[in-house]
């Protein structure tokens, strides 16, 4: 891939604006890159503009996507304000967002020449999308894209590595963190299989964001890796996706690092509970393992470990460690020698 270009804070005004909004999560942005590929391509003339939370500038930067970040304020899963548009009306608005009338209106509001939404579709519209529960969200966003008329294709889902060199490379990486406790494992778990994989003779690290330093430093000192294998609250997100690109190897729950291995092509071990990977988990693709015990959906944004989350043992997560590591030497084996 080529290097990334800078994005911008504003639109220049110089060319008509297709302004996109997906105000979520670091998750939600890469799941929503095959979409966003779809519509710089078809708007070859136009700036892209992504509404986008402001901490998530080096991300939206990384993708590649998009011309302009228009930073919108830190609110959560709701739909923010717009109010602080710069330029004139955007050619084109998309709602990336969701399926309600909040995200659409406030994108109308702008009153842009065209909108997109599944909310209120364009009533000369033949044959509108009709939003599905069970569908998975990059399969949706594509969708949603074509039948407007904007082709997108799914799979295309990859990132380019940052230039940042990786901390630990060729390490496995544990990332037991995760915005909600509906989706985050067990401590004493990833502990448990952190030792595991060190005793078979890995090098295991742990990684965290703000805030998760004492579950990571906990976690580290259960397994016995010490100092230098914990990388916690430290990371910038271009030290963060080094870190996830040179990995031997990802286990976390359904939470940003994983998508960041799906966007790498990095080997991950990702742990399902309240949603299933039939909705949000990896592409098709050998080297991401996807474990989950089917049961009726849960809520994601509990305040307590999803029982479907917790019927996942240590045991079934190291083997499934082992297996990824093992395939992953075969391969590279299979490329000095072919």
């Amino acid at each position: 891939m080529s290097p990334v270009a800078e994005t911008r804070p504003a639109p220049s005004g110089d060319r008509p604006a297709v302004l996109v909004l997906r105000a979520l999560g670091l998750g939600d942005l890469l799941a929503a890159v095959p979409a966003l590929r779809g519509v710089r391509r078809a708007f070859p003339e136009y700036e892209t503009v992504l509404a986008a939370p402001g901490s998530l500038a080096a991300a939206v930067r990384a993708t590649g996507t998009v011309d302009v970040h228009f930073a919108t304020p830190e609110n959560g899963r709701q739909v923010p304000s717009l109010g602080r548009w710069p330029g004139p009306p955007p050619a084109v608005a998309i709602d990336l967002h969701g399926n309600g009338p909040l995200s659409h209106d406030a994108l109308a509001a702008l009153r842009p020449g065209r909108t997109l939404s599944f909310a209120r579709p364009a009533p000369d519209h033949p044959d509108p999308p009709r939003w599905r529960r069970d569908e998975h969200e990059r399969l949706r966003w594509c969708r949603f894209l074509t039948a407007y008329g904007v082709p997108a294709d799914p799979a295309e889902v990859r990132i380019p590595p940052p230039a940042t060199a990786s901390p630990a490379p060729g390490a496995v990486v544990v990332h037991p963190g995760a915005d909600a406790p509906a989706r985050r494992w067990p401590a004493e778990r990833y502990a448990t299989v952190a030792s595991a994989l060190r005793d078979a003779g890995h090098r295991v690290v742990v990684s965290g964001g703000p805030g998760e330093e004492e579950l990571c430093a906990g976690i580290a000192d259960r397994a016995g890796l010490g100092d230098a294998g914990l990388f916690a609250g430290t990371l910038s997100f271009d030290d963060l996706s080094a870190l996830v690109a040179g990995a031997a190897l990802l286990i976390s729950g359904d939470t940003g690092p994983a998508h960041l291995a799906f966007a790498h092509g990095t080997r991950s071990v990702t742990l399902f509970g309240p949603v299933a990977p039939s909705l949000w988990g990896p592409p098709p693709d050998h080297r991401h393992t996807a474990l989950w015990h089917p049961g009726p959906p849960g809520d994601p944004h509990a305040a307590t470990p999803d029982p479907r989350l917790l019927r996942i043992s240590p045991d079934e997560v190291t083997g499934s460690a082992l297996a990824a590591l093992h395939r992953g030497e075969a391969a590279k084996e299979a490329d000095r020698h072919g």
